[in-house]
Formats: structure tokens, sequence, C-alpha cells
């Protein structure tokens, strides 16, 4: 996982936005480990889908989602992949024991 600093990702709101295992942000100074440690579960869940499938699910369930909560953020959190990140960020252990697939007890 590289990190990239740049002026234009991630979108306003967010502190990091993890595109095909790199992580875009406006100033890495800012990136705690436990936000770092939640872009590394986005990268396995990443390098599983074999890339084109993790985004392509990704858009298909926030936007189902969306269209259920009408809400941008509620929809956000409740996308499988970022409840996993979320629910796992603060154990620094995950990782190792992680299971493949392992998004999908978060449908």
């Amino acid at each position: 996982m590289k990190i990239i600093n740049n002026k234009i990702l991630p979108p306003k709101g967010y502190s990091a936005i993890n595109l095909f295992t790199f992580v875009f942000t406006k100033d890495e100074k800012s990136l705690s480990k436990t936000l770092l440690y939640h872009e590394q579960i986005h990268s396995k869940q990443i390098k599983e889908l074999v890339f084109v499938f993790f985004y392509l699910f990704y858009f298909v369930e926030f936007f189902i989602k969306l269209l259920v909560f009408r809400n941008w953020d509620k929809a956000y959190r409740n996308v499988s992949f970022e409840k996993e990140a979320y629910e796992n960020q603060n154990n620094f252990n995950y990782i190792q024991s992680r299971k493949h697939f392992a998004w999908i007890k978060y449908l």
C-alpha cells in the first residue's frame, strides 16, 4: 500500500481514499494508525476481488443502500466493505487472521 499526497483526492469530508491499493490523501500527517489500518483492510478486499470486482460490488451496493437510506453517509457506512473495515480497524491483528471474503458476512 503506497500513500500519495495530492491536492485533488480524497473528496471533501474524507481523510483518505484507497484506489487500487494506493491511498490518496491531502495531508499524510493527518493519517492515524487506525485510518491506515482501515485502508489496509480495503487493500486486502481489493486484491481478493481482483480490483475491478471490488469497485463494481462497492458501487452497486452503495447505490442500493443510498436508495434505501436516502442518506449519503448512512449508505457509505453500511456498505459491507466499510462495515468490515470500520469494525476491525482497531484490531491490528485482524488482517493476519482474516478469512478470504470476510466482507460477505457484513452484507
